[in-house]
């Protein structure tokens, strides 16, 4: 079974030196356990951003160790750049991944901050869901002032004092925000003019302490000849990198400047990327920063570890997970011919209908992926709704429950499956005719996800005490199954 994660992404001031880059690397990659999957220096903004994942106590040691090599090779004194700092380790958050809760997280955060501020003598802040102080929510509320500013007010101001360590500002390593949050993209626009006014104005229309797009956080910086729009995104299914990205692009053009490209600073969840596209986005390199993919990579290949799991005497994986993996597959496959078939000569006349359905595929297979584990975790529901004890009046009712939850997610699987079957059809009629046979596979291998889906809906419903409660369940999935005939 695999172990709980938390993803941990510390941000150090120092974008510059390598040889305080590398010695932070070696911090965090030295404890057993932490996959270190991305880091990011941006000289500019003298900033490095890490991006590691590890079971939560593991997680909590690589922090440490990284924040006690900033606290030695950096110095605030001698610091500037363009992003704003208080600290040397300037934060670190917690954010759940896998088999781990919110309140965990908020847990080891305040354990960390606790550590730091006796072991390393550096004031800590609680910020985010692990805030102590309704007023320390948001960092920028926290870092406002920078060091130069903190250092003033920490022994003097009482609303200044931390939460952890001691009530003065470390001489050089200043002090350290720590605390637990959801996913947080750091989304960066940039503008093609020089006039950083220009992206301080779109920043203040975007940001939702201004009254613009709900969780954006937004500041106008020069990066590199350029003005940038510097945002963080607060909750991406709520305001999405695509969302913004429009809403940036909309405010320069009516200050008459134009949006020369998009970056993300660190990793993002899939979900970020597929249902936009790279190419709206204008973002070059976006495979690299998938958080899911790098978590992956990291862990090294489990397509076969998983199909043992799947062979062996456990029920979880099983039919359910494997018919989510065969749609993912043949999602897979119609993305793959349609990208044969897209910016071909002998094909011009169906390449905007190709390129559509490849932005469907990719789509399905993020989504289908996905319900390959959502599968098992509604079978952990049917299994601990079994565990209520036979006497509980209301035992049949939690069990009723449980299996309409675990008819949801192949009902999902079975609509999901029907769109790949028309996309596989039609890639395989109007697309690149060298890879027919890979369109016809995608079909196959679509059926199957559905066939399988189905079966699963039927013998979930099956087990209702109450088999009213299942009727709409059986009417959709005899619906979808005439529609794939």
């Amino acid at each position: 079974m695999a172990s709980p994660l938390v993803e941990c992404v510390p941000n150090f001031s120092d974008g510059r030196d390598a040889g305080v880059i590398h010695a932070l690397r070696q911090a965090i990659s030295g404890v057993p356990g932490v996959r270190l999957l991305d880091v990011q220096s941006d000289a500019a903004h003298h900033r490095s951003v890490f991006t590691f994942v590890a079971p939560p106590q593991a997680a909590a040691e690589a922090a440490f160790r990284a924040m006690q090599v900033a606290r030695e090779r950096i110095d605030l004194n001698r610091h500037s750049g363009e992003h704003p700092r208080m600290g040397a380790t300037d934060v670190v958050p917690f954010v759940p991944v896998r088999d781990v809760t919110m309140e965990e997280c908020v847990t080891l955060a305040r354990q960390l901050a606790e550590r730091v501020g006796r072991e390393l003598e550096i004031p800590v802040y609680l910020y985010a869901r692990a805030a102590a102080r309704p007023e320390r929510e948001r960092l920028p509320d926290i870092r406002k002032g920078e060091f130069e500013g903190l250092r003033e007010r920490i022994g003097t101001d009482p609303a200044a004092a931390p939460d952890f360590g001691p009530n003065r500002i470390h001489p050089t390593a200043g002090a350290t925000a720590i605390g637990a949050r959801p996913f947080l993209v750091a989304f960066n626009v940039y503008l093609d003019t020089a006039d950083v006014a220009v992206a301080k104005e779109v920043a203040r229309t975007v940001r939702s302490s201004s009254g613009g797009l709900p969780g954006v956080q937004a500041s106008g910086f020069t990066v590199d000849g350029k003005a940038q729009v510097s945002m963080n995104l607060l909750d991406i299914d709520l305001t999405s990198p695509a969302t913004v990205f429009t809403a940036v692009e909309m405010e320069a053009r009516k200050r008459g400047v134009g949006v020369w490209k998009s970056e993300v600073v660190g990793l993002i969840p899939e979900r970020g990327i597929l249902g936009a596209g790279a190419e709206r986005l204008r973002l070059p390199d976006a495979a690299r920063h998938l958080l899911e993919a790098r978590i992956r990579e990291a862990e090294g290949p489990t397509l076969d570890g998983w199909i043992e799991e799947l062979a062996g005497g456990a029920p979880v994986p099983g039919g359910g997970s494997a018919s989510a993996l065969a749609g993912t597959l043949g999602a897979a496959l119609v993305a793959m011919v349609a990208r044969l078939t897209v910016g071909r000569k002998a094909y011009a006349a169906v390449d905007a209908r190709a390129r559509e359905i490849l932005g469907q595929a990719e789509a399905l297979r993020g989504e289908l992926r996905r319900l390959v584990d959502d599968d098992a975790d509604a079978y952990a529901g049917v299994s601990a709704a079994y565990k209520v004890p036979k006497e509980n009046p209301g035992r049949a009712q939690v069990i009723d429950q449980a299996l309409l939850g675990a008819a949801r997610t192949p009902l999902a699987m079975a609509r999901a499956a029907l769109r790949v079957l028309a996309l596989a059809r039609e890639i395989g009629a109007i697309g690149n005719k060298n890879a027919s046979s890979d369109a016809a596979v995608a079909q196959g291998l679509a059926r199957a996800a559905l066939t399988g889906a189905l079966a699963n809906v039927r013998i979930n419903v099956a087990s209702l005490s109450d088999p009213a409660l299942g009727r709409p369940f059986l009417a959709e999935a005899d619906d979808l199954e005439r529609q794939s005939a």
